[in-house]
């Protein structure tokens, strides 16, 4: 057996038999009734006896990008003498934030840690305890199973269990008396999250958060689900009963339930299959990765997905990259994803006042979206509007990706460059004084009136946005009535629509819907309760943002954006970026610098938390893209040290491909490589596509090696089903296709060449190139040129020379270049022809 979606996978097409006959403690009670692998637990026959029910549920299967906002409140102790006492805090320099925990009657351990998920915790009435030796010690010597609880900070449904459960005394009391309580921030450890996210979807079919696994004392899972209400419901057992039965369980059946823990084990350490290669690492695989995509199309709504519909940005990618293929053109593809882009930014999920994405739409009409804003779905959006806009020069996808970066940059950002993690969905009602999904961002007619007045500017707001005065929500769309009487701002009227229904002129229209818009956002900032911020800085996802800051820099010439990219990577270096060992470990500092190790996060410090393949593989991708619009050689100098150091700590050497993890965790179960796109691009997939630029750099023939065994390895997803891995596919196609490398010499010293540098460069980004590579030969700059002499063996680059003291252009491959030249049509000519048509 293989990963859970490579199980899924051939569960699903039947491409092979499960090899473990008694997979994991419940699996032949899960097919007893069906044998695919949707989670129908609503269909559990009460009078089913526990064992049964308890071993086929997942509980409730919400596989929303939810996040937890949760109040506090005081602490009670494990029953249990022997376990560390959570205590009441009596001197604040025992912790490490800067809450007055004085007034808190408990404080267990999560207050010494540096994610503010965590950190939220840290006065539940649980005594909740961090992934470690010391939960671990607990567990084995009291022999109690481990309640391992896995959430993100703006996640809504770990929010309500938080609430209902976590916050409660007396269920509090039940947790501590029979398991060892672990509390995990998925975004700090997605190592964790990934093992026994696994597990949940074999068992179940589906998986989300919040994560509810129970783990005997050497970490092997025996049950789990999402979300458990507090009470009995649906016949399924409530909480703190749920937890009662476990141990009983485990006390009175033992071995059955170890040995079949351990059969997941087994199941983690079976090898995996290989593709025909031959087929996977051709073109056919793209085209059929492109088909499956285009199956999924809604020619009403826009996407490819039925609801829930979520941003996957990789499928945009793989939809950009083949424009210009015969099979994209006779569908019309383009004009589809303009449709699906200009739908996303019209609906809800679009916030229509303060800018930025919401997580993802609950609704096929992009109307309803699960509020919380993560910095990693606004950076991979602001880059997909950029490729629209720079593709159809589409007014609305420039001021999308505009604002998009704007809200980063205001909201997101650490004052010294790093960019946060995210806002929370849930914020303060102040009708009901609790706090609610979306309630920052829902208005009730009266507050709208409030912000707008009472002229003919909110009549034209309103019809423009279709608001109405009880509200613009389909109850049906509402089962849990949060939006009764409030309404979702979007836009249903074109604003030549408008301007005729008011007898108007375009401009005018436009002009009062600005201030509108302007009066709501001032509004919402000084009397709506702000969601929670998750002011956590992530590696990897500042890599993500520091890319479309770079993007918009080559499009706009906003040195703001060239400013955001820089002090983030700055940041990085700076805070998280740190030496292995003590500093007279090193000859010189040279030799520090080169043994330095990336740490996963920061929140006031870095946190104790290595990082993983997405924090460098994002990293070095964001250091190639700031390279080309600042033309400084340090950046790849960096991105090959990293390219190095990830090699070193995750790279395959027995069969290729890249592990999530180091193996210096000896508490994390099995080394999992990431064989999936989805709302992040897996690793994998971009480093695939970093070590071809990197080869088409330095052409040193390791870097292509690398690439090519680490497609062979995802040989099996992209033979028989690229869907899964769209972003590798994107890859692929630069791996099919060679990256075009444009070589530009200069000497920067010269005014006029610099101005046509300038010119040159604007030629360049008025077109979408995707498998452009942009390598500058500064014959002024002694070290640029002394750094590429040293470090690679790239001819192209090196021999390059001005043409007649002017800015010359080449395009080059391993094969050779064209021939140089310093004509602005003919480098116009060279884009077109031989790259990509504009359309």
């Amino acid at each position: 057996m293989l990963s859970s979606k490579i199980f899924s996978l051939y569960s699903k097409t039947k491409l092979l038999k499960p090899t473990l006959p008694h997979f994991i403690l419940y699996n032949k009670l899960k097919y007893s009734n069906n044998n695919n692998n949707n989670n129908n637990n609503n269909n559990n026959n009460n009078n089913q006896d526990f064992e049964n029910r308890f071993f086929k549920m997942s509980s409730n299967n919400k596989q929303t990008t939810t996040t937890t906002t949760s109040t506090t409140t005081p602490s009670t102790l494990l029953n249990d003498k022997t376990t560390t006492p959570t205590t009441p805090i009596t001197d604040n320099s025992n912790s490490n934030n800067n809450n007055n925990n004085e007034k808190f009657k408990y404080t267990n351990k999560l207050i010494n840690e540096k994610s503010p998920y965590l950190l939220k915790h840290a006065h539940n009435p649980v005594d909740w305890l961090p992934w470690g030796e010391e939960a671990f010690k607990i567990a084995r010597d009291n022999d109690k199973l481990i309640f391992l609880s896995v959430g993100y900070m703006a996640c809504h449904w770990c929010n309500v269990m938080e609430r209902e459960c976590f916050e409660n005394v007396e269920i509090a009391k039940v947790m501590n008396e029979y398991c060892v309580n672990i509390k995990i921030d998925r975004e700090e450890r997605p190592d964790i999250d990934k093992i026994y996210m696994t597990y949940l979807t074999e068992i179940s079919g589906s998986g989300g958060w919040p994560m509810s696994i129970w783990l005997t004392p050497q970490l092997h899972p025996i049950t789990g689900g999402t979300y458990f209400a507090p009470e009995a419901k649906y016949g399924r057992p409530g909480f703190p009963d749920l937890i009662k039965k476990l141990d009983k369980l485990w006390r009175k059946d033992r071995e059955m339930v170890q040995e079949r823990a351990d059969s997941f084990i087994k199941f983690l350490k079976e090898d995996k299959p290989m593709g025909n290669v031959n087929n996977a690492l051709s073109s056919q695989t793209i085209e059929k990765c492109f088909h499956q995509i285009m199956k999924g199309y809604d020619p009403i709504y826009g996407g490819y997905s039925d609801a829930p519909k979520f941003p996957r940005c990789s499928i945009f990618n793989l939809l950009l990259m083949t424009l210009k293929e015969s099979y994209s053109k006779e569908v019309g593809s383009l004009d589809k994803l303009v449709f699906t882009l200009e739908k996303m930014a019209n609906g809800g999920m679009y916030d229509q006042v303060g800018g930025g994405f919401h997580r993802y739409s609950v609704t096929s009409d992009w109307m309803i979206p699960h509020f919380e804003k993560m910095l990693y779905d606004n950076a991979q959006l602001a880059s997909v509007y950029l490729d629209a806009y720079q593709i159809t020069k589409n007014p609305l996808f420039e001021r999308i990706a505009k604002e998009t970066l704007e809200y980063v940059s205001t909201k997101l950002t650490h004052p010294q460059g790093g960019f946060f993690s995210a806002e929370d969905a849930d914020s303060l009602n102040l009708e009901s004084n609790e706090k609610q999904e979306g309630a920052f961002y829902v208005w009730s007619y009266q507050d709208i009136k409030k912000a707008i007045g009472n002229g003919e500017d909110i009549e034209i707001y309103s019809f423009h946005h279709g608001l109405i005065e009880n509200g613009n929500v389909d109850p049906k769309d509402d089962p849990h009535n949060e939006f009764k009487d409030k309404n979702v701002i979007t836009i249903v009227k074109s604003l030549k629509e408008t301007a005729a229904y008011f007898k108007k002129s375009e401009e005018e229209i436009e002009k009062s819907l600005n201030q509108s818009k302007e009066k709501l956002f001032n509004f919402r900032e000084q009397f709506k309760p702000k969601p929670q911020l998750d002011d956590k800085i992530i590696v990897s996802w500042n890599g993500l943002m520091v890319s479309s800051f770079c993007k918009a820099y080559q499009l706009f010439k906003d040195e703001r954006y060239l400013n955001s990219a820089i002090k983030s990577i700055e940041f990085i270096k700076n805070n998280l970026y740190n030496s292995v060992g003590d500093d007279n470990d090193y000859n010189d500092e040279e030799d520090m610098v080169n043994n330095c190790r990336l740490i996963r996060n920061y929140k006031d410090g870095p946190s104790k938390i290595n990082a993983f393949t997405d924090d460098y593989s994002f990293l070095i991708q964001a250091l190639l893209d700031l390279y080309q619009v600042s033309f400084d050689y340090k950046h790849i100098e960096w991105a090959m040290k990293l390219q190095k150091q990830q090699d070193n700590l995750f790279y395959d050497l027995d069969n290729g491909g890249y592990y999530s993890t180091s193996g210096l965790d000896k508490s994390i179960l099995s080394r999992m490589k990431e064989e999936h796109d989805g709302a992040e691009p897996s690793p994998q997939s971009i480093s695939v596509s970093n070590l071809l630029k990197l080869y088409a750099i330095t052409y040193n023939d390791g870097y292509k090696e690398k690439a090519k065994k680490t497609l062979e390895n995802c040989s099996l997803y992209l033979e028989k089903a690229p869907l899964v891995f769209p972003q590798m596919v994107c890859s692929l196609y630069l791996y099919l296709n060679s990256i075009n490398t444009i070589i530009l010499s200069t000497n920067s010293n010269d005014n006029e060449q610099k101005q046509q540098l300038l010119s040159i460069l604007d030629e360049i980004h008025s077109n979408y190139i995707p498998n452009k590579l942009i390598l500058l030969n500064d014959h002024s700059n002694d070290s640029t040129k002394q750094f590429f002499e040293k470090n690679t063996s790239n001819l192209n680059l090196s021999l390059s020379t001005s043409v007649y003291d002017q800015t010359t252009f080449s395009l080059c491959n391993p094969n050779g270049c064209t021939i140089p030249t310093n004509q602005l049509e003919q480098i116009k000519s060279n884009l077109i022809n031989q790259i990509y048509p504009k359309y």
